[in-house]
């Protein structure tokens, strides 16, 4: 298959303004502008939809409303009244990823969240921060986390390596969920595109079945958005309460 007809294509980072400083290469990318194109698009939802603050909210202000309250409540239940300092970050964070996922299901616009490299750089910043958050709660008492309370200590040189060693996994699996579905729902959509200007009019099967897709991923992009803003939330509260 032709470099320019594969399904990977999309995928490409391209440079729109070249850059380089100090030997550096910062140029300006496709991903680039996907990330302001993201940021500017959550202003703007944002600034409409909390405008007017009416009793019988607008289509706008619910979707600002619903979208606060659904990151709300997911602190709320998996961190506790503890987490009321984290909850601008994990908003923050869930709308980021979710318009990232959903402008990326746009026509030849490009899937930021498709990159492990951008993913892997969230996760990873939430796994730092979440442990130095440990260390400056619980100090030293921070390496409990590694050994459940209860256990038998003669259990300990087996479980706390086990433990350690999810514990390190966590930014792993959390970038690679995210980017791993985002390219895979992305790859399917653009077969199948193909499928259906090749068969002409005998692609009325594959419309269909790419309109279907299209519809899961949209859910898949809420939903991968949504998973790792709780997953954000487990991990802070691991940090806080350890065990308990």
């Amino acid at each position: 298959m032709a470099a320019e007809h594969s399904p990977l294509e999309q995928f490409a980072i391209k440079r729109l303004v070249e850059l380089d400083i100090g030997g550096v290469d910062v140029s300006f990318t496709n991903s680039s502008l996907m990330m302001v194109i993201a940021v500017a698009s959550i202003t703007l939802f944002l600034m409409v939809g909390a405008r007017r603050h009416a009793m019988v909210p607008g289509r706008w202000q619910s979707m600002v409303e619903l979208a606060y309250e659904l990151v709300a409540k997911s602190v709320r239940d998996n961190i506790g009244i503890e987490g009321r300092p984290y909850f601008a970050f994990v908003f923050s964070l869930f709308m980021f990823l979710l318009f990232c996922n959903v402008l990326g299901l746009i026509p030849y616009s490009f899937t930021v969240t498709s990159h492990i490299i951008v993913t892997f750089v969230f996760a990873g910043a939430i796994f730092i921060g979440v442990t130095v958050l440990g260390f400056v709660r619980h100090g030293l008492k921070f390496f409990g986390f590694f050994l459940p309370p209860g256990v038998p200590i003669y259990l300990a040189p087996l479980l706390v390596p086990i433990e350690f060693i999810s514990y390190l996994s966590r930014p792993i699996s959390l970038s690679v969920r995210l980017a791993a579905n985002m390219m895979a729902g992305h790859t399917m959509l653009k077969v199948f595109a193909g499928f259906v200007v090749a068969l002409g009019l005998m692609g009325v099967a594959p419309l269909i079945f790419i309109v279907l897709l299209f519809a899961l991923e949209t859910l898949i992009a809420f939903l991968q958005a949504y998973v790792f803003a709780v997953l954000t939330c487990l991990y802070i509260n691991d940090a806080i309460h350890l065990h308990h």
